[in-house]
């Protein structure tokens, strides 16, 4: 599980510059490492004619990889069929941004938009949460949002909105079509008015700290589901739930499982719609499989795995979806694809070590591929993050990029190396891209933004930030569709990078921490810091 930051935040104030102060490297243009303009269309394949979409369900097969795996499916007994009804993601036409990088396949299909060349970062407005003090077992939480505590973003119909406003329960007098909905360290969810900053309902209270990314049904029926990040007690209910926005009140909640290979029973994971069901990894090892219901959830069936001979894993990444096949990272470095028909495993791929970041899922020629990369957690103080394109059909590594990392040592903590975000993938002039920060902490707390071209693994430039990044970046195109990567850090540092060079085109001190991954529409961003702010800057 991804603890809090905000002492080691405190320390790294003592020792580590501003963006644009005195640095040990200094950065007014950051320098460019291995820039290769030739690679951004080296091993690029021809463009593909477009063809029909055939919705074909993925055979129910199981690799000889995925044989390492011991491993039980429930079937709770429904009588309802378990076969994936549609194939279409949802949410792509619906209007915001409703679940973790904005879709079934965590690829971020709502990108931003400016107007020429961006030189600065402003804040258009900053919502302050509460700050909760109380000590649990596992440290103070505090406020504001934490890894990945990505917002939700909506722009009710006006039928929708109306029917709100009607009902009255919760709203606030600024309420309107356009809502931030934020799951906050302090143990509550927030609602927020996108133009103006201003609560737009009454903040609701889920007893524990929320670290993940919430989600908000794309049917628009209402359903807001959240996990728990850690418990505050052993006597408050700990797991995940449903908020019925019509109600505005917790009207479901699926607490501890006792039939769990694994004691802990989080849920970090941003669950997903997919047909007919909504799909749900849990920290406790389990992969749930529910039917939706207004205001609540019931339980259709569920995959508890582990490789053999071994303790299970706990999933703190978001599962992606292709299809009627799901893919997800554990604790353990197991990269795993299961039939979301049947809930069986179909392949089982060992990346050496803890993979919290949520996988990302680019297709070509009907094909999907899956990127992702391990943390450098268990290999000791020293040891590497492997970066993988894995066949998203039968799991078999396509590339594979190796970054040197290192544990960063502070104040009795340890913080590993490695990947906590999710790649972006390039589009528009970075079409053959992939982009993501890796924390490397030599110098320490130090990470580097990389990108390697995705044909092939080469890496295309490599450039160092200020500190370290556990946010996933985000896309800005132009009107040519020139890509422009916005990256914050955990000091709080944001930043703007030229997409096909690296080039720094801005970097200032804006928050606390931003372990949180940002919501895009059009020119601004939303996103949350450690502390007790979020903020809604706009990218000029």
């Amino acid at each position: 599980m991804r603890y809090g930051m905000k002492i080691v935040v405190v320390l790294l104030a003592g020792i580590c510059s501003a963006c644009n102060g005195e640095s040990e490297q200094k950065q007014e243009a950051a320098p460019v490492v291995e820039v290769q303009k030739a690679a951004l269309a080296e091993a690029a394949p021809a463009p593909i004619e477009e063809k029909p979409v055939v919705e074909e369900h993925f055979p129910d097969t199981m690799m000889a990889s995925a044989r390492a795996l011991e491993y039980v499916v429930d079937d709770a007994s429904t009588g309802v069929s378990g076969t994936i009804d549609s194939f279409e993601d949802v949410y792509e036409k619906t209007p915001g941004i409703f679940t973790f990088r904005g879709g079934l396949k965590r690829n971020t299909p709502h990108e931003g938009k400016v107007k020429g060349t961006p030189s600065k970062i402003t804040v258009a407005w900053k919502f302050e949460t509460d700050f909760d003090s109380e000590p649990t077992k596992l440290g103070t939480w505090g406020g504001g949002s934490g890894w990945t505590g990505q917002p939700v973003y909506v722009n009710w119909p006006d039928s929708i909105a109306d029917m709100f406003r009607n009902s009255s329960f919760g709203l606030t007098e600024n309420f309107s079509n356009e809502e931030i909905m934020v799951g906050s360290l302090s143990s509550h969810i927030y609602f927020i008015d996108f133009k103006t900053g201003k609560a737009s309902r009454k903040a609701i209270d889920v007893t524990n700290p929320i670290k993940g990314s919430i989600s908000l049904d794309p049917s628009m029926n209402g359903n807001l589901y959240f996990g728990h990040g850690v418990p505050k007690s052993d006597e408050v209910p700990f797991g995940a739930g449903v908020i019925d926005l019509k109600k505005h009140k917790v009207t479901h909640m699926y607490n501890r499982d006792r039939d769990a290979w694994r004691g802990w029973g989080a849920y970090d994971s941003s669950p997903v719609v997919v047909g007919q069901f909504l799909i749900r990894p849990g920290e406790n090892g389990k992969i749930y499989k529910f039917i939706r219901e207004q205001g609540g959830l019931k339980l259709h069936s569920s995959l508890k795995y582990k490789v053999k001979k071994q303790k299970a894993a706990g999933v703190e990444s978001s599962i992606a979806v292709y299809r009627n096949y799901g893919y997800f990272g554990d604790n353990y470095g197991n990269i795993i694809c299961i039939n979301l028909d049947t809930m069986k495993p179909v392949w089982r791929y060992d990346n050496h070590d803890d993979t919290d970041g949520s996988v990302v899922i680019d297709v070509e020629d009907g094909v999907p591929f899956v990127y992702t990369a391990s943390e450098m957690d268990k290999q000791g103080d020293s040891g590497i993050s492997y970066f993988v394109k894995l066949n998203g059909l039968t799991g078999e590594k396509v590339w594979e990029q190796k970054f040197k990392c290192n544990k960063a040592k502070i104040a009795g903590k340890s913080f590993d190396g490695g990947m906590y975000s999710t790649p972006l993938i390039g589009r528009g002039d970075c079409d053959s891209l992939i982009i993501v920060p890796i924390s490397i902490h030599k110098p320490v707390f130090k990470g580097d933004l990389v990108a390697m071209n995705r044909y092939t693994g080469k890496v295309v430039y490599r450039v160092p930030l200020e500190h370290y990044a556990w946010s996933s970046p985000v896309g800005f195109y132009d009107e040519s569709g020139k890509l422009y990567v916005v990256q914050g850090d955990c000091t709080g540092n944001m930043y703007i990078f030229e997409g096909a060079t690296g080039k720094r085109l801005f970097c200032e001190k804006i928050g606390d921490n931003f372990e949180s991954s940002p919501a895009v529409v059009d020119n601004a961003l939303v996103v949350g810091s450690r502390g007790k702010v979020i903020f809604k800057m706009l990218v000029e």
